[in-house]
């Protein structure tokens, strides 16, 4: 036993988050920490680490034992004091007795070569077993290997570390962390700032760690590639489960099935003899037997009623205003970035199609993003929108977001016409309901700012979702929320996301962001990775990508010649954007008909119907023609 905390409890000011917890470290384990945002996984790690200490409860006794001269690890908000070194120097502060060693070994060697006293070859020898014990001729290896693994260079090492983001900064902190070796380490959310290859990478390291890990995470994938070992902490009382994180999934569920069924069976017993006491407890004859029944209630070793899982989540389900047409979004050619280009986009959605953005970090997934919604210009190539396209954008800069107003009164800002009822009724489908309404937004956490901002963006009832990172600073409940929620929306979504599991639940085709380029698959994340690990990988330039992306779903194939298709692709985004103007040029007609004004003005009246039916008629025949062009373009 590396370390164990019995009947421990955590109370801040008059809040107990944590309550007679029980949690053993064994060994080489690799565990996870489970459970909802603010249930106190993040206190636990503190407990372990030293930084809070066990509330002591009067009448009950509690301990943390741990092994003699146990090294614990565990990543510090800032991590450095220094930021004027380089990373170099950083980080072989780690490595000042191997550095010692080897200085010294280096000058017994030479005083060997000169013939000096056997007492040096008897040094050197000693010293040299326990220079290889230490790692002294691999751990240069291990640095390097560190330091690319998450994503950096070797140029980066002569650096200054005040040079590097806030991020990157973090990634070092853990690089120093990993290679300190601690004998328990402790990550707290460690697949935050990675893209999906260094998390991969991560997975593979931590696995092969010789010592224990101990990880706070809602990464289900990364858990359940690394966990042999989950504790849950649900309503403040840890609960430990062996195997990974599909694992204690189901034996939470087993278990909650088997513990209902025992206590539901020995209420009906419970029951029984009751109905037997009440039926004999008048008659002599019975006396006995009805003693005995109650003895025997009174006996029985009660089983408590299970508590329900605490699932608590937005439960938000809208149907988009209006229909999109088949053509959602074609980009071509599309080059994005700010000073110069990050990368070349080539691709094109379909109606209800769900695409997941995924590749490294820095490479143009929120760039391309924030490019096609026009918060910043392209920098050459052109998209469109097809008809009836509705956005709904999220992004992470939304859960930033600051203000003193109440929920209620932020969000009546941006809804004015609905009423108290309406919008209270929106907002308690995010959680919102009582007191929580009246908190201001800047009380609130990053999933409640996550949650506010989803709300305002679903209330508008858009058909094409425009997403960056939607899942972060969510805990597994919502996530599991959202994914459910997005699958059974009823128009398209385009999204980027790190979480390799809600990728594989939601996307069914992925455009992949590799060096200066993006490559559309028509697979999902499951088939992508399967091809992937097998070498299988089609090989296609832009253009190929083009085309499969334009290919026919159902296997009609487009023999139109390269000048035809451009000229039908041209002609295709001149009669959205003439569907667009007459569909707002009717909206505006529409408006002045309900006027006061018309309605008492019959000529102009039957003049406004006349015009209104016109150019619905026109619309009908664009709309014609564009299915023609679809149809042939497939």
């Amino acid at each position: 036993m590396l370390y164990q905390i019995k009947n421990g409890s955590v109370e801040f000011g008059a809040d107990l988050i944590l309550k007679r917890i029980n949690f053993e470290i064994r060994d080489n384990e690799k565990i996870a920490i489970v459970g909802r945002n603010g249930s106190g996984k993040t206190t636990l790690l503190k407990l372990i680490s030293g930084e809070v200490e066990l509330t002591k409860i009067e009448g009950e006794e509690s301990f943390i034992a741990k092994s003699n001269k146990l090294e614990i690890g565990y990543l510090k908000q800032n991590p450095f004091s220094n930021l004027d070194i380089t990373v170099d120097e950083e980080i072989k502060k780690l490595f000042t007795p191997i550095l010692d060693m080897k200085a010294r070994l280096d000058y017994l060697l030479k005083q060997i070569e000169k013939g000096d006293s056997l007492d040096c070859l008897e040094e050197y020898t000693r010293l040299h077993e326990r220079f290889e014990r230490d790692g002294g001729y691999y751990y240069e290896k291990e640095y390097n290997m560190l330091l690319t693994g998450f994503g950096f260079s070797f140029n980066d090492k002569s650096k200054k570390l005040s040079e590097f983001s806030g991020g990157q900064l973090t990634k070092l902190g853990f690089i120093k962390l990993l290679l300190s070796k601690p004998d328990i380490l402790l990550l707290d959310e460690p697949t935050n700032h990675l893209d999906i290859s260094s998390v991969e990478w991560l997975e593979e390291y931590l696995k092969s760690y010789k010592k224990a890990v101990c990880i706070v995470s809602h990464d289900r994938m990364f858990i359940d590639r690394v966990a042999e070992v989950v504790y849950e902490i649900e309503y403040g009382e840890t609960t430990r489960y062996t195997g990974n994180y599909s694992k204690f999934v189901a034996t939470k569920e087993a278990n909650y099935e088997q513990n209902l069924k025992a206590y539901n069976m020995q209420q009906a017993e419970i029951a029984r003899l009751r109905t037997l006491i009440e039926k004999f407890r008048g008659t002599p004859t019975k006396v006995a037997m009805t003693d005995s029944k109650l003895k025997q209630i009174e006996h029985m070793v009660k089983i408590a009623e299970p508590k329900k899982f605490d699932t608590k989540s937005f439960h938000a389900s809208f149907t988009p205003n209006r229909e999109t047409g088949k053509d959602v979004l074609t980009v071509k050619n599309l080059e994005i970035g700010y000073d110069k280009a990050l990368c070349k986009v080539d691709f094109k959605q379909y109606k209800k199609e769900r695409i997941g953005i995924i590749g490294g970090n820095g490479l143009g997934k929120s760039t391309f993003l924030k490019t096609i919604i026009g918060a910043i210009p392209k920098i050459s190539g052109e998209f469109a929108f097809g008809w009836q396209v509705d956005i709904g954008y999220f992004d992470q800069q939304m859960a930033q977001y600051n203000s003193y107003k109440t929920v209620l009164d932020d969000f009546w800002d941006t809804f004015p016409s609905l009423s108290e009822t309406d919008a209270r009724r929106a907002l308690g489908a995010f959680m919102f309901t009582k007191d929580d309404a009246f908190k201001t937004v800047d009380m609130l956490s990053g999933g409640e700012k996550v949650r506010l901002a989803l709300c305002k963006i679903l209330q508008r009832k858009p058909n094409l979702l425009i997403l960056d990172e939607p899942t972060n600073h969510m805990d597994m409940i919502g996530k599991e929320t959202l994914e459910n929620m997005l699958s059974e929306f009823d128009g398209s979504i385009l999204f980027v996301s790190h979480d390799r599991y809600f990728v594989k639940k939601l996307a069914d085709k992925l455009l992949v962001f590799e060096g200066d380029r993006a490559t559309f698959y028509d697979y999902t994340y499951d088939e992508y990775m399967a091809k992937k690990n097998e070498g299988s990988l089609p090989t296609v330039d832009i253009e190929t990508t083009t085309a499969k992306a334009e290919a026919p779903k159902k296997g009609k194939e487009s023999f139109l010649a390269g000048k035809e298709k451009s000229k039908m692709e041209k002609r295709l985004l001149k009669l959205n954007e003439k569907m667009t103007s007459l569909e707002d040029e009717i909206s505006k007609k529409r408006t002045e008909l309900e006027s006061d004004a018309v309605v008492s003005d019959y000529v102009r009246l039957c003049q406004l119907n006349e015009e209104i039916e016109n150019l619905e008629n026109e619309q009908f025949e664009i709309l014609t023609e564009i299915d023609e062009i679809e149809t042939k373009l497939r």
